[in-house]
């Protein structure tokens, strides 16, 4: 899906992202590796590091969503799947803690056939 889905007045929403994986704000700020002010206040959503991990949540799971055909499925992948080479984390917890290109770079290799 498009990235407009999951934005409002030019930012990523919390409310709208949290619509399209069918789950709460709560949950979507925990899955980012954010408190749960960081979806609830305005000045928190507006800021760099709260917008910076929603994009790449949302950039990881926009990508794998054609291999699983829907954004649950993809979203249940970012959550729940082991990666191959990154001792057993999913791309949830490296997200979380700032590895969002190496998911990226992960998805990539596999889509072009190279096994991690």
């Amino acid at each position: 899906m498009g990235l407009v889905q999951y934005s409002d007045k030019g930012l990523f929403a919390p409310r709208k992202i949290a619509e399209a994986f069918r789950t709460t704000s709560e949950e979507v700020a925990r899955t980012a590796g954010l408190g749960r002010d960081a979806v609830q206040r305005k000045d928190r959503i507006r800021s760099d590091k709260t917008q910076r991990r929603l994009r790449e949540m949302v950039e990881v799971i926009n990508k794998v969503e054609p291999r699983f055909g829907s954004q649950l499925m993809a979203y249940a992948w970012y959550r729940s799947e082991p990666l191959t080479g990154f001792s057993g984390q999913t791309a949830m917890q490296l997200v979380r803690s700032g590895r969002a290109d190496d998911v990226l770079d992960y998805v990539d290799a596999i889509d072009a056939g190279v096994h991690a």
